[in-house]
């Protein structure tokens, strides 16, 4: 079955709580990991969260890169260890692997040398999440936030290198809609499929613009894929946005394939 989402800080839990959703996705950056204190002062917020955090994105903090020549082997490895211990003690199922900036090859750095850092990022992670049961999801991103993994093929071809049990790919619908990537992919590469973003027209609410839904939401059915929808966009009237797009999302997915909304 489908669970229904929206990418929010922690402080609006109680709010899509109350609006009928499923979880909420927060920001790994928010758990403040490499300081210790800040970090025990706010876990307390996702444990006991009125609505379970299934789901982080925004990996990585700004300074943190996982390509080029200004990595720093041994402060990753300790983050993506302390991220692992966190989202696990959290009960997160999904950690999105995006931070566009932090993957991004700088001019003069050779491709193939970023491609096995990153390579070399996901086997890091699969040491730390296999077993925890939180899945990574590669996030493709659009061409203007970063030159590495820019299609569901791209992000696919990763995982598939690596091949770690919990090392699998994101499809964002509005990062698919920008690098006009064919929606079939998602059949295509289906076995790899763990985490949905969604936005529309302008990354508004879906619902509110001309994002061919319909046509992604029976593909999405094709693939058989079951598992977490989260809203990621931007929104002026929560109040009104999000319980009309939760009606949206429901309507127009059901609740899982072949189990239409009663």
């Amino acid at each position: 079955m489908y669970s229904f989402g929206w990418c929010k800080g922690i402080d609006d839990a109680e709010m899509l709580c109350r609006l009928g959703f499923d979880y909420i996705e927060c920001t790994v950056t928010s758990l403040k990991l490499e300081d210790k204190s800040e970090f025990e002062k706010v876990l307390p917020k996702y444990t006991e969260s009125p609505l379970p955090v299934l789901a982080f994105n925004v990996f990585f903090p700004g300074g943190l890169y996982a390509v080029g020549p200004d990595t720093d082997s041994d402060r990753i490895r300790n983050y993506v260890s302390k991220a692992a211990y966190a989202l696990n003690r959290i009960g997160a199922r999904i950690v999105v692997l995006g931070s566009g900036r932090a993957r991004n090859v700088p001019d003069g750095w050779e491709r193939e040398h970023a491609e096995e850092q990153f390579l070399q990022l996901l086997d890091w992670m699969g040491d730390e999440f296999d077993g925890t049961g939180v899945t990574v999801a590669i996030e493709p991103l659009n061409k203007q936030e970063t030159n590495l993994i820019n299609s569901v093929c791209d992000a696919a071809a990763f995982a598939r290198q690596v091949n770690r049990p919990s090392i699998r790919v994101l499809a964002d619908f509005y990062h698919m809609d920008e690098e006009n990537e064919p929606l079939d992919t998602l059949v295509e590469h289906k076995d790899w499929l763990a985490h949905i973003h969604l936005a529309d027209t302008g990354r508004l609410s879906p619902g509110t613009g001309q994002y061919p839904y319909e046509q992604f939401a029976q593909i999405l059915k094709k693939t058989g894929y079951s598992g977490l929808i989260s809203a990621e966009c931007s929104v002026k009237h929560p109040e009104e946005e999000l319980p009309a797009a939760l009606e949206f999302m429901k309507n127009r997915f059901g609740y899982g394939p072949g189990k239409p909304q009663p």
